[in-house]
């Protein structure tokens, strides 16, 4: 047993060297057709779940055998806070085990995928070794690209608990007016959009035809500096009509670290200003509404900034299903398989993409076709 823990620590680690090594960061991808199975009604999503959750925790597990060497090294950086990311693995494991009994009440008999009773997360992650030898053969191109999925994207997880909260992130809250998705019930999802809007007839005119065409709201957290342009280009009237049926909310003026900012507190006011000002009055049927959340670029805020964003009658709405649009190793479909995947393990939360890049309104429809009816997207207005 021992040898194979060192093997599992081995195999994380060059996870993490080949995340994480000389030149771009590698992004944790998928191959959603290995799986040779539907997702698109709640029973066939719950079954490929309760696989992809199985595998999520073996990977998890192994991960705690990485020694502060290992990481330092493998993430390149000089100091690493080791409380947070046993933290984090811990909060993990939690999060699967629920996950796991919620996609185990369509358990059938016979039924591969079907652990048993599991109470604990440590009779999860017991289960979930024995589990791997049950898996059938066809799968077995499924089980090594979904391991190496899970291994990347733990290495990606656990750089930015290494290093919260010096550098803060998505990886963490720090107080309860702060969320993240994890609380959503389950199989609840909720789109976001950050940076827009582009310049007219650009990518965010797309993306919100895109979620007309389908039906679907989202939240767009928007750069005040990048509004003021748009506005300098049409009128409040035609911008507000543009975000008909959707919501809006604030991302600051300029898309830089609100922890390290001196003008951060004015940036949100700023931007809070001229948000309010663009969609009022506040007509769902006829323009966009404005929610009171805030979405620190990159995810950084100042530790003790709790206080302020309370007086201003706004939450700080984080992510923890990142898209990673923005990344030029990553395509329309990669995207897809990514964030199919992601969603399997985490049966819940928020996804983050960026309406100022071209690979959200291509990627979503083949997404939206993919889970058919296995999953709920969540109504803007109802959060």
């Amino acid at each position: 047993m021992a040898i194979l823990r060192l093997l599992a620590a081995a195999w994380l680690f060059l996870s993490l060297s080949f995340a994480y090594g000389a030149g771009p960061v590698v992004v944790a991808k998928a191959d959603r057709q290995l799986w040779q199975g539907a997702v698109n009604t709640p029973d066939s999503f719950d079954k490929a779940s309760r696989a992809a959750v199985l595998v999520y925790v073996s990977s998890l597990q192994d991960s705690r055998q990485l020694t502060d060497s290992d990481m330092l090294a493998a993430f390149k950086i000089k100091s690493l806070n080791r409380a947070y990311i046993k933290q984090w693995i811990d909060q993990e494991l939690t999060l699967a085990l629920h996950n796991y009994q919620a996609a185990g009440k369509s358990c059938v008999d016979e039924d591969w995928t079907c652990a048993g009773t599991i109470t604990t997360a440590d009779d999860l992650v017991k289960q979930a070794r024995a589990w791997q030898k049950k898996i059938p053969s066809a799968l077995s191109p499924w089980q090594q690209n979904f391991t190496t999925f899970t291994r990347v994207y733990i290495a990606e997880q656990l750089r930015l608990a290494a290093l919260f909260p010096k550098v803060s992130s998505e990886i963490g809250r720090f107080n309860g007016n702060e969320w993240n998705g994890d609380s959503f019930a389950d199989r609840q999802f909720l789109l976001t959009f950050d940076d827009g809007p582009s310049n007219p007839q650009g990518n965010t005119d797309d993306v919100l035809a895109m979620l007309a065409a389908n039906n679907k709201t989202a939240v767009f957290f928007v750069l005040g500096e990048n509004l003021q342009n748009r506005l300098h280009k049409a009128n409040a009237k035609t911008i507000a009509a543009l975000y008909k049926h959707q919501c809006l909310a604030l991302h600051g003026w300029e898309h830089q670290s609100h922890a390290k900012w001196a003008n951060w507190q004015a940036s949100v006011k700023r931007t809070k200003s001229l948000v309010l000002t663009t969609f009022a009055p506040q007509d769902p049927d006829a323009t966009g509404s404005f929610l009171p959340l805030f979405r620190p670029p990159y995810g950084q805020r100042k530790s003790d900034s709790g206080d302020f964003f309370k007086a201003q009658g706004l939450q700080v709405a984080l992510w923890n299903l990142d898209s990673q649009d923005w990344n030029s190793q990553v395509d329309s479909n990669d995207m897809a398989n990514r964030l199919l995947a992601l969603m399997l393990v985490k049966r819940r939360g928020v996804l983050l993409f960026h309406d100022v890049h071209p690979k959200a309104k291509t990627a979503l429809p083949l997404i939206f076709e993919g889970l058919g009816t296995a999953v709920i997207w969540r109504d803007c207005h109802q959060l």
